[in-house]
């Protein structure tokens, strides 16, 4: 055999081993999107079950991304320091463990605490695989073709979810979607150990825990304070999370400014793109999550569909992110960086316009249109915006980079849940109860949707069907309201995107070593 055609074989199989090792990651991404939107079909069983208060239940809902947006900067920096696949595989065997203690949780607060691990859990792992592409793929397009393959395998999850977990709870209990986790994770880690390869920062300095512990607080105190405040107005406790928090990352930066070697570079913010792009990812996520969240009640509470069949409704956005994501690349190098993402971004913002006309009995194609607008539009800004980040970065900084990136992700939809929720629970706590309903049932009602199905079950039919009447009318229109919300904070973002990521473009082709 010839050196050239031996050499040729060698690259050969450095490519497709590449490709390989990117599908053990997509697998982890995919299992991480898949469980944070999977519980949205299974709170109705859940809250029947457990019993949570309609705070309680957000707590559940959104403790989980609270947890991840406070670590991923610190995981992400140790990925960087001890190796990207030790931190991944590491992550994968701590994440199916903690989705046992979900699974059998006994109580509401057991929950939160649970669902608060499995935090810990997925922060290891979001910026490990992101960070690894970056390191798998020097060629510009090759890797843009690798995030758009990433970033439509996490929208595609999202949306996968709410149709695996219905199928799931259909036939189980709704423990069975978090152990859905256990064989994917099995999976993952066998395959994983022999495909990926390592990857570290080769000068990386300490991993400074104070810095951990001050990204750790201050994320976290200001989201609960934002959180509380968008629910009960100002009070004492929330303006002292607020200071705390504020006063936290303050000391945050401004001891990565004087370390040596920082647990996050912040000059990497002086890089408009990269400013641009991360802020873009932050708005974008608060503006849909928290409509997202109660989608699947609207769905399943208000329209009385099945698990499956309500997950099935959700598939339009899957196709649309997963299409977008694939040509995401070549449309920013066709037209523009900025025209791609703003672009996606108004799309996104048209769409959720368009849920200002929602019903308690609206056909489905406008909730499937809507669907499909929002899938191509977040696939489309989601994938450009990794690409440019990751891009703005050298390779050794590639773990706090994606971090930062996956930090405005799940900070964003941490807020969404909290403020955009706040706004359709508040709405709804205020509907009319009809005559004849005790007050403790009205109580339970006012609580959440889920009570209000449950409390009109013990009630004589008529009373029970107005109660049922007036409940979901409220709850749509409080779905109504975020909605026009959210479509005003997108259309500021989409502006906004316009004019920061001016002049910004993709690598074309010529391969980065």
């Amino acid at each position: 055999m010839s050196t050239e055609t031996a050499a040729a074989g060698t690259g050969e199989q450095l490519r497709r081993g590449r490709w390989l090792a990117l599908a053990v990651l997509v697998l982890a991404v995919l299992l991480v999107a898949v469980d944070a939107t999977v519980l949205g079909l299974a709170t109705p069983y859940l809250s029947e079950d457990l019993g949570p208060s309609s705070t309680q239940l957000l707590w559940i809902g959104d403790v989980y991304s609270f947890v991840i947006a406070g670590l991923l900067v610190s995981m992400g920096s140790l990925g960087d320091r001890i190796g990207r696949k030790r931190m991944l595989l590491c992550g994968s065997v701590a994440f199916g463990a903690v989705s046992v203690l979900n699974a059998y949780a006994t109580s509401p607060e057991m929950m939160i605490v649970a669902r608060a691990l499995l935090g810990v859990a997925g922060a290891t792992l979001m910026p490990a695989t992101l960070a690894l592409i970056r390191n798998l793929f020097h060629d510009p397009r090759e890797r843009s073709l690798a995030v758009g393959l990433w970033g439509a395998t996490a929208s595609a999850g999202a949306a996968v979810g709410p149709v695996v977990g219905g199928f799931l709870l259909e036939h189980f209990w709704w423990g069975s979607v978090f152990l859905i986790n256990l064989p994917v994770m099995l999976v993952l880690v066998v395959v994983g150990i022999r495909l990926l390869p390592e990857s570290r920062d080769p000068a990386p300095g300490p991993w400074d825990v104070l810095s951990v512990l001050l990204s750790l607080v201050g994320v976290v105190a200001v989201v609960y304070a934002i959180k509380e405040t968008a629910a009960y107005g100002l009070r004492p406790d929330s303006l002292v999370a607020l200071a705390v928090g504020v006063l936290a990352l303050f000391w945050f930066v401004r001891r990565q400014l004087t370390l040596p070697v920082p647990l996050l570079d912040m000059r990497l913010f002086r890089h408009r793109g990269f400013s641009g792009a991360v802020l873009a990812d932050l708005l974008t996520i608060l503006g849909l999550a928290g409509l997202i969240f109660f989608l699947s009640q609207f769905l399943q509470l208000v329209q009385g569909r099945e698990p499956l069949e309500a997950g099935l409704a959700e598939l339009p956005a899957a196709v649309g992110a997963v299409t977008a994501g694939l040509v995401a690349g070549h449309v920013a190098r066709r037209f523009s960086v900025r025209g791609a993402v703003a672009g996606g971004l108004a799309a996104i913002a048209v769409a959720l316009a368009a849920l200002t006309w929602l019903r308690t009995d609206s056909d489905y194609p406008l909730l499937g249109a809507v669907l499909l607008a929002v899938g191509v539009g977040a696939g489309l800004s989601f994938t450009v915006t990794a690409d440019v980040i990751l891009s703005s970065v050298p390779k050794e900084q590639a773990g706090a980079a994606s971090a930062v990136s996956e930090t405005a992700y799940e900070l964003g939809a941490a807020l969404g849940i909290a403020l955009l929720g706040s706004i359709v629970t508040g709405v709804y706590r205020d509907f009319e109860t009809p005559p004849g309903v005790p007050d403790p049932v009205s109580g339970a009602a006012h609580d959440s949707l889920g009570g209000a199905v449950e409390a009109a079950a013990g009630l004589p039919a008529d009373v029970g069907a107005r109660l049922l009447d007036s409940a979901r009318e409220t709850f749509v229109e409080g779905l109504r309201i975020a909605a026009g919300v959210g479509s005003l904070v997108l259309l500021a973002t989409a502006a906004a995107a316009w004019f920061l990521l001016r002049g910004e473009r993709l690598a074309d082709g010529a391969r980065e070593e």
